[in-house]
């Protein structure tokens, strides 16, 4: 159980740093959420079925 949970607590830790690091401060978090909600909405409106 301890295997797990430090396992996944260094997964977590390497996940978060490499986000992190794409994008140096929080306006460019912002814009790179605010890009990927705008592609989610694109791809909703193509697969609209009415």
């Amino acid at each position: 159980m301890l295997k797990k949970l430090t396992l996944s607590m260094c997964a977590f830790s390497i996940g978060t740093l490499s986000l992190l690091s794409g994008c140096n401060t929080m306006q460019g978090a912002g814009q790179d959420v605010a890009k990927a909600g705008q592609k989610i909405q694109e791809e909703a409106q193509e697969h609209k079925k009415y």
